[in-house]
């Protein structure tokens, strides 16, 4: 999320700042990264009730924990966050 957040992508708002209270950074894992980030916790689990669209490739991009394991890491930002600018 942060990182996102400073390159400026369209669609990551982060409103809660990372505090997994809100759904703007909603994104999708690429299946290829999933067991490298790991699943969603609970509390991300149930935070993402919220968000539309969601499938097994969703995450909150605060919850994803981005470490040297992630280089080349891909991410989707979701089209009803492209367009409508959540």
């Amino acid at each position: 999320m942060e990182a996102a957040l400073r390159a400026n992508v369209r669609g990551i708002d982060a409103k809660c700042r990372g505090n997994c209270a809100c759904v703007t950074c909603h994104v999708y894992i690429d299946p290829d990264w999933q067991t490298v980030v790991g699943p969603p916790a609970a509390l991300e689990e149930s935070m993402l009730d919220f968000a539309e669209d969601v499938d097994n490739r969703s995450r909150l991009s605060c919850q994803v924990l981005v470490d040297r394991f992630c280089h080349g890491l891909i991410v989707h930002v979701p089209a009803e966050q492209r367009v409508l600018g959540l």
